[in-house]
């Protein structure tokens, strides 16, 4: 839809063509259309003045080093004339949009100096201020962050990546270049302060257009009203040819809001200024849309032998004069330097008598600006194996472990599939007695017996072992990952489901939390948020995009932006939650391995332990897990036994043969851990015969002994016995019933 143009009729205004409004309300709007070089849409702002004597204006600032010309005096400029017309100005000081670009290092204490650097100039240069208010972006929403994060999400959800980084010139950067996924979220946020600050015009520079578009695309999806007018000032070239905008990394193309009469007079002589052309001249521009609107004219003083004294009230004659050669380029710079001056002067003395003020400078003219984009070679971490030593861990080569230390590694241990490292598990358990596991699950529909016995079986083996268990109910994330339609009503309901499930299976509650995460982090956003803005801006979305695979997509996949915010939310959630041990399963693996890679990046110790589970494969030859948009694929745990007969009857089991058996694997990673034994009933082949490990069951499978249909039946027999609590429970207690019934209702979708 951002192909939108600016001339387009628009249906949202209530104008009709023709219309005849108020004298004094087009004066204003007169006002202030002048402020932009584009406007979407007249009509929306003709209509939007005539019904609203005091509309919101949204316009807002990086604070990422000293300031020029074009920040300073052409936003006094708009906001003295937005305010001149009736509107009330917010002036969003986006610190934390700094920080995730990386501006000034990522460092907030620098940015925050800046920010007060940038008020000081405001109020000392003339801005009137009695309808603005200056709002820094971290407390504001840190303050509101339970309306601010969902909008942002939903924002996240309903646009595609390509679609987001099509705004890449938002922050200075193209869509081709080495992103880092801090830009696609910066890029959502964005457009959420639009809708956060209750905007009805966003009056920033036409390189923010994308965005602003993109916030009008949304009132489309979202079938809002009262779209925001976008009004796009000019943005200033730099001094230097071709030159586009001024850039404060070089400052022979900028004119700096507090440069001493002096640099002001050496910048504007070396400026490009080429004789007898208008286009693409910077000297011109800035007499423009600087001297003009300030002054309301402009003054060359020349001898009477050039043409003598002259005042220009209009720029098309500036322009004529100039473009045939009776105004020369070295008049002009003089005329334009002296103007310049006089405007900056108020604000030099401001900077000399107030000690706030002098202060505030120096640390900033002592900053270095700096913009540091992730690349491959810093962040490609991943490959750390499973058995490499880990520097992290204290624990000598050798040392003993007590009995009962021993103990409960072997138990802990016994979870994982995979361990990264298991002698920093070892350390973890000698020295803490109560560490801290994480585990987690999307509520995305009935619960299959991977999620509900696999989980119970490593919660219990945790608890015994001392452990406490943070399960955290990732509805957010289910949201992000558009599960359930991304209907947070419905997740929530399947959340409660999946509780009343482990309860009724036997899990042992006694040292675990069950947490919903949007819950947690509206109550802890202040920790959360930057966690997940400094975990995106330490990673190229290349990293991230490689854990598309914990929400079960590849990196090929047509992705939304939200798929780009939950491997960096996931990655927050472990510190957020103080987890010793993350005990996920191995689709999990690449995120959890971003989480030690971070460690590694701020010199964090303690790494998070890695504990990755067995992934049960589906019941179906070639099914790598349970699906449950596939029943045939998975037992429910509610499943009647007649169903768990059927699926088991009807699932792949070939003769004699161990390697990608799923009746194996359920009996290897379910029945066993469940029951420590395997029993097989059958008079006729060989008699009853008890199994103690795996080993034994998989040689008798192997050599024939053991029949495909004597170990399902067997695997039947127990898969019931460990269900029917769950049955029993979901028949006789009436919640446990009600959200059975609505979750079956549910359809699964994403």
């Amino acid at each position: 839809m951002e192909a939108l143009s600016i001339n387009e009729q628009t249906q949202a205004s209530s104008l009709p063509s023709g219309l005849q409004i108020s004298e004094e309300v087009e004066k204003r709007y007169n006002v202030v259309r002048s402020v932009g070089e584009q406007c979407i849409h007249d009509d929306e702002l003709q209509d939007l003045l005539a019904k609203k004597a005091a509309p919101v204006c949204y316009d807002g600032f990086e604070p990422s080093g000293r300031m020029h010309i074009a920040q300073g005096l052409m936003k006094i400029l708009n906001v003295n004339k937005l305010t001149s017309a009736g509107c009330r100005v917010k002036i969003w000081i986006a610190d934390w949009f700094a920080y995730m670009n990386n501006k000034l290092g990522g460092d907030l204490k620098k940015i925050r100096i800046v920010g007060d650097y940038y008020k000081e100039i405001f109020q000392a240069a003339g801005m009137n201020t009695e309808n603005v208010e200056f709002l820094w972006s971290s407390d504001e929403i840190n303050a509101r962050g339970e309306e601010y994060w969902p909008l942002v999400m939903d924002i996240a959800c309903k646009n595609s990546l390509a679609q987001i980084k099509r705004c890449m010139p938002i922050m200075g950067l193209s869509e081709t270049e080495e992103l880092s996924a801090s830009h696609i979220l910066y890029v959502c946020m964005q457009c959420a302060d639009t809708f956060f600050l209750e905007a009805d015009i966003c009056q920033l520079g036409v390189d923010q257009q994308t965005v602003n578009l993109l916030a009008r695309d949304y009132c489309d999806n979202t079938k809002r009203g009262n779209k925001p007018v976008i009004l796009s000032h000019h943005m200033l070239p730099g001094l230097q040819q071709g030159q586009k905008k001024m850039s404060k990394s070089d400052p022979s193309s900028a004119i700096f809001m507090e440069d001493e009469e002096a640099e002001v007079n050496v910048k504007i002589k070396k400026a490009y200024c080429p004789p007898d052309i208008v286009e693409g001249n910077p000297c011109l521009e800035y007499v423009k849309y600087i001297i003009l609107p300030w002054f309301s004219e402009f003054t060359v003083e020349r001898d009477e032998k050039y043409g003598g004294n002259r005042t220009f009230k209009s720029f098309e004659d500036i322009a004529a004069d100039y473009e045939s050669g009776q105004l020369h380029p070295k008049d002009l710079k003089d005329a334009l330097t002296k103007a310049l001056n006089k405007i900056l002067q108020p604000v030099r003395d401001h900077f000399k008598t107030n000690s706030r003020a002098k202060n505030l400078l120096k640390q900033v003219k002592g900053y270095k600006v700096t913009r540091v984009i992730p690349t491959a070679s810093s962040t490609e971490k991943e490959s750390l194996s499973v058995n490499s030593s880990s520097s992290a861990s204290s624990l000598a080569a050798g040392l003993q472990m007590s009995e009962e230390a021993e103990m409960k590694y072997q138990t802990v241990r016994s979870i994982g599939e995979e361990c990264i490292q298991e002698d920093e598990l070892k350390n973890l358990l000698a020295k803490k007695p109560a560490p801290i596991c994480y585990d987690g699950f999307e509520p995305s529909g009935r619960m299959h017996i991977a999620q509900g016995v696999m989980k119970v079986t490593n919660v219990n083996k945790l608890t015994s072992a001392g452990c406490q268990v943070k399960i955290w109910i990732a509805d957010w994330f289910a949201q992000l990952n558009n599960k359930l339609g991304g209907d947070l009503e419905r997740i929530r309901v399947v959340g409660e489901y999946f509780k009343e499930i482990w309860q009724a299976g036997g899990m042992n509650n006694d040292k675990v939390a069950f947490l919903w995460a949007s819950d947690e982090i509206n109550g802890k956003g202040n920790k959360y948020w930057p966690l997940v803005m400094d975990i995106a801006r330490r990673n190229n979305l290349r990293r991230i995009l490689r854990c598309g695979q914990i929400m079960g997509r590849s990196e090929t996949e047509v992705l939304s932006a939200a798929q780009i915010l939950y491997p960096c939310m996931q990655c927050a959630d472990i510190f957020l939650l103080e987890a010793d041990i993350c005990q996920l399963g191995m689709d999990q693996r690449k995120v959890n391995m971003l989480a030690r890679e971070y460690c590694a990046d701020i010199k964090r110790k303690n790494k998070p332990i890695i504990l990755s589970h067995h992934m049960l494969p589906g019941l179906q030859q070639g099914q790598e897990k349970m699906s449950k948009s596939d029943p045939s694929s998975a037992i429910f745990m509610e499943d009647e036994e007649a169903d768990v007969n059927e699926k088991i009857n009807k699932a792949y089991c070939p003769p004699r043969t161990v390697e990608g058996n799923p009746c194996l694997e359920y009996i290897k990673y379910i029945v066993l851990p469940r029951f420590n034994e395997f029993n097989v009933e059958n008079e006729k082949n060989g008699g009853n015969k008890t199994f103690k490990s795996f080993e034994d069951i998989a040689a008798d499978y192997e050599s024939g002994e053991l029949h495909p249909d004597d170990l399902k039946k067997a695997l039947m027999k127990a898969l019931n016995i460990t269900l029917q609590p769950v049955r029993d429970h979901f028949k006789t207690n009436e919640r446990a019933k009600n959200l059975l019934e609505q979750v079956k209702a549910f359809r699964v979708t994403r």
